[in-house]
């Protein structure tokens, strides 16, 4: 399998060739990293704690490690020292701990708020009430070492191309809305994380700024 090959179809095929590529290895071998590292790639995706932190060591320091999976409070620690964005912040607890975790080493941590946009129940993230209430929450407005870049969210796994068009779509708007709102300082949003090898090219015509790419990059899993 030639990953530099595939990574050169996957770029000429993106709608929006601005739009930033994160490499998703989870499961993969470190080769496949490097690999990709020599054809470019600096952002990976990983959605194991203990995998990113395997692998951080063994690549070069200018990697650029996202956290896309589901993180639990209890596991942020372990990653806070290193990782450039943690995408799937789904609750206040979260945010709060990984805010805790930052304050204790004197490093602000970027994020992004996870929104449950598509029809599954079994998809992580807030819902538009419980990010309205956050966001105009006192305990909101104290956090010190925490940097809210933006939104990420993920569709329904469907064919109906124009449902994932509605909620990428939804998306998109939420994140104009909040931009127009006033937000304390440390909310800063640019990126809207939505996409992957699936429906990347759905999400970059809707204004996806980042999606997540696994498969059609590495080949598939297992």
């Amino acid at each position: 399998m030639d990953i530099k090959a595939n990574l050169e179809v996957v770029k000429k095929s993106f709608p929006n060739p601005t739009c930033k590529l994160i490499a998703v290895s989870k499961t993969k071998p470190l080769g496949d990293l490097k690999a990709a590292y020599e054809a470019g790639i600096r952002d990976f995706g990983e959605n194991k704690v203990q995998e990113i932190q395997a692998k951080q060591p063994e690549m070069p320091a200018d990697t650029r490690w996202h956290m896309i999976g589901h993180l639990q409070s209890n596991k942020v620690k372990y990653i806070a020292p290193f990782v450039h964005l943690i995408q799937g912040v789904d609750s206040f607890k979260l945010l709060q701990e990984i805010n805790k975790q930052g304050k204790k080493i004197d490093r602000t941590i970027s994020v992004l708020i996870q929104m449950h946009i598509a029809e599954e129940e079994s998809k992580f993230g807030f819902d538009r009430a419980e990010m309205d209430e956050m966001l105009g929450s006192k305990e909101f407005a104290e956090l010190t070492h925490v940097k809210v870049i933006g939104l990420m969210g993920m569709a329904t796994f469907t064919e109906n191309k124009d449902q994932v068009h509605k909620e990428f779509r939804g998306l998109k708007q939420l994140f104009e809305e909040l931009k127009a709102r006033s937000l304390p300082d440390f909310v800063d949003l640019q990126e809207i994380s939505m996409g992957m090898s699936g429906d990347y090219k759905i999400a970059q015509e809707e204004g996806s700024t980042m999606v997540r790419i696994g498969s059609a990059i590495f080949g598939s899993r297992g």
